[in-house]
């Protein structure tokens, strides 16, 4: 990924913030750092999204834009339904059974069935003898899933064993941390009054499962001798255990450390800290306790900030400290043995350089935790899931009646059909865009799509003769009439809904104008379109001499090659011909290479318009060497744009395009490049009877019916409407003028070769 800025948009759903839970700082955090790889606000912008589960009512932040009520099932499918119709590219579920509604977090699959997006589920818990439905739901979670991913490997083993899951399916990312610097715990001490003390900590929500009973007995083992050694229990009780039991297991803890006669070395926090107070306690800790009562634990977020921030760790041998303190991390003692416990705190008590190893030990390896690390594994991951995604679930076999076969071709070629056309065109002329099928009126229109559509007609008509889109030319011509100032000799581009013509000028609207009059030109669809279109062409054609766009230079020679095939005694328009050939060919020879070339040290859009004009220009002025170089960077385009693997057309995509020496952006791929990529070989076509050309021009159209990158139809053959570009996970779902019009020009392509219409 480019400079790894994401070129997607994910939602996060789980618990959230301000929500006391671990998997809602998990989903805060996790989210946080994705946003922080994208060059402006993601939370902003809404690139990055969260889905909140919610069991009460909560003051969520801005980028929480959808609360689904945990027992509430109409919820999960509703939030599915929101998530479909959004720009969300990917969704990253965080599962853990109890965060969910219905029976073992079974609505979660309601949400999962309902979503037509790539999936990357978190699994929190990795149960290794699940009850039958436990079993069920997970195993159907992980098979809706496009990607899978555990913090621990042990994790990865149960998944492939007990529930069968593919291990392709499944990545190990590690549980973030944040990235604290390798400091003297002494710093922040006089903070809590605790200079000079040994400070042990044990952070997190409380409850029984915590095992704190037993760090309480171990310290007082040892505290006759070590009496300036201090446990801190930070954190409020767990939400759900003070809801069922009250703050009996804390006071129980409270009696233990007072009739231990070390109540005053036990120091309960009874809140839920700030992240900042929080990373304080970290940086003051001496020795990190997580005397957990489960071996079943898979994942533990305060046991990874320990780790990360450098501590001497002392642990029970749950599955995730097993593995995260193996190579002296760490000292795992076994469970509910407080007399173990106290032999690790006084050895790492007594033992500084011992300690002092464990720390840097831990530390080292924590630096593939911190959550910059982590996220980017993250980003990776949704990248790859996308692709995986449209692979899958978009992937369509061409239907019989849409193969193109190279015998009686017009036959098998798609119907040409002109409704969406007609629904984007009003009686001033075709819209820019639309909002997915629907007109949007706030761009109103520019001179560069009527004259498309004006250029794409004149051919239907010319190949079909169908009088029932002449009211269309005659519209499209009106505007671009409308468009020509004659004053300045240029076309203004955009007009507003309320027919206000903006002072916008651009070289290629106007050359490609003048190419769309040459073309009516060349096949008049009624005989009074000639001598308004060749007034306009003389006049627009003054300006573009001067052009140094080089797509402007291209559509202005095949523009006056159209002309002059028409009228080959047109001296003028010959002249500037000529002009604008030796300019193009020039560029070209300062700028090619063995491995590039093209005229510029960029592939943006509408590539193969230059190497047309060359192939053009060459068979008009007999110019052998613009012919060869222009078949030559044709093929080129053609090889640099082809999938290696699929042998699809493959075409650089506008996220980034493609740069002299860089990589290809591979998305967001427009339906324009393939409309050029189609006539530029049908000209070559005709002129070398090469059939790599003939093959390319029908590889052009089958982009558009599902043969590409991502596996799935653009255009929509029965309305003739076109989604705007191609995405990793599918389609941009607005069909506006530009696309339709690339989808129309790229059939007719096709048509012509049927038909074998060279002129």
């Amino acid at each position: 990924m480019k400079g790894m800025t994401p070129d997607f948009n994910v939602a996060f759903v789980g618990t959230y913030v301000p929500r006391l839970c671990g998997i809602a700082t998990f989903t805060n955090d996790i989210a946080t750092s994705v946003a922080k790889w994208y060059p402006e606000d993601a939370f902003e912008s809404r690139s990055v999204r969260v889905v909140a589960m919610s069991n009460g009512v909560y003051s969520y932040p801005r980028e929480v834009f959808f609360d689904i009520r945990e027992k509430i099932k109409i919820d999960y499918i509703k939030a599915a339904e929101f998530i479909n119709i959004s720009n969300v590219n990917v969704v990253s579920l965080q599962h853990e059974f109890g965060i969910y509604g219905g029976e073992h977090g079974s609505y979660v699959l309601d949400f999962l069935k309902n979503l037509k997006k790539p999936v990357v589920t978190t699994l929190h818990t990795v149960l290794e003898e699940p009850v039958a439905d436990q079993k069920r739901v997970l195993e159907e979670i992980c098979d809706i899933s496009s990607r899978i991913i555990v913090c621990a490997q042990k994790a990865q083993e149960i998944l492939e064993k007990v529930y069968r899951i593919p291990s392709e399916k499944i990545s190990m990312i590690y549980h973030g941390a944040p990235d604290l610097p390798f400091m003297d715990p002494s710093y922040y001490k006089d903070m809590l009054n605790l200079e000079g003390k040994t400070v042990i900590l044990t952070f997190g929500l409380l409850g029984p499962s915590k095992g704190i009973e037993y760090g309480i007995e171990a310290l007082s083992k040892v505290h006759n001798d070590y009496p300036s050694a201090v446990y801190v229990v930070l954190g409020a009780t767990h939400p759900e255990v003070k809801r069922l039991y009250g703050e009996s297991y804390r006071i129980g803890l409270q009696k233990m450390a007072y009739d231990e006669g070390i109540a005053d070395n036990v120091i309960f926090i009874d809140r839920y800290v700030s992240f900042e107070e929080l990373m304080n306690f970290l940086i003051m800790t001496d020795i990190y306790l997580t005397p957990y009562l489960s071996i079943e634990q898979i994942v533990s977020g305060t046991l990874t900030y320990a780790i990360a921030a450098g501590k001497a760790i002392i642990s029970t041998p749950y599955w995730y400290a097993q593995e995260m303190l193996q190579n002296d991390r760490g000292i795992m003692v076994p469970f509910r043995d407080s007399e173990a416990l106290a032999q690790g705190l006084r050895r790492l008590l007594t033992d500084l350089p011992y300690r002092n190893r464990l720390r840097k030990n831990a530390y080292d390896f924590g630096r593939k935790m911190i959550w910059k690390n982590v996220s980017k594994g993250y980003i990776e991951l949704f990248d790859d899931a996308i692709k995986t995604y449209s692979k899958e679930k978009n992937f369509v076999y061409i239907s019989k009646k849409n193969i193109i076969e190279k015998d009686d071709i017009h036959l098998k070629l798609p119907s040409v059909h002109l409704s969406h056309l007609k629904l984007l065109t009003d009686e001033t002329g075709i819209m820019q865009h639309a909002l997915y099928n629907m007109p949007n009126r706030n761009h109103g229109y520019c001179v560069d799509d009527n004259a498309r559509a004006f250029m794409a007609l004149i051919l239907y008509y010319e190949l079909f003769k169908d009088q029932s889109v002449l009211y269309l030319l005659y519209r499209f011509l009106s505007f671009i009439h409308n468009a020509f100032d004659e004053k300045t000799g240029r076309f203004l581009n955009f007009l507003t809904y309320d027919r206000t013509w903006l002072d916008d000028f651009s070289e290629d609207a106007h050359a490609r104008t003048l190419l769309s009059l040459a073309t009516a030109i060349q096949w008049p669809a009624l005989p009074e379109f000639t001598p308004i279109c060749a007034s306009i062409f003389e006049k627009g054609i003054k300006l573009v001499g001067d052009f140094v766009s080089t797509r402007g230079i291209s559509f202005s020679i095949i523009a006056c090659d159209k002309f002059v095939r028409t009228y080959p005694g047109a001296k003028e328009i010959k002249d500037i011909m000529t002009g604008l050939s030796e300019k193009l060919m020039s560029l070209f020879r300062g700028n090619i290479s063995d491995d590039w070339l093209f005229s510029e040290n960029i592939l943006t859009y509408d590539n193969a318009r230059q190497s047309q004009a060359l192939i053009r220009a060459g068979q008009q002025l007999g110019n052998d060497e613009m012919v060869d170089l222009g078949i030559k960077s044709l093929k080129w385009l053609i090889e640099v744009q082809t999938n290696p693997e699929t042998q699809f057309l493959s075409i650089v995509g506008n996220r980034g395009w493609y740069e002299r020496d860089g990589q290809k952006a591979q998305f967001d791929q427009q339906p324009i490049e393939l409309s050029g990529i189609s006539c530029a070989c049908v000209d070559a076509y005709f002129q070398t009877g090469d059939k790599f050309f003939y093959d390319t021009a029908m590889k052009a159209l089958k982009w558009f019916l599902g043969e590409n990158d991502s596996f799935c139809p653009v255009a929509r053959v029965g309305t003739g409407g076109c989604y705007d570009g191609l995405e990793p996970q599918g389609v941009n779902k607005n069909m506006g003028a530009e696309s339709t019009i690339s989808y129309l020009m790229t059939l007719l392509h096709a048509y012509k070769l049927s038909f074998r219409r060279g002129d």
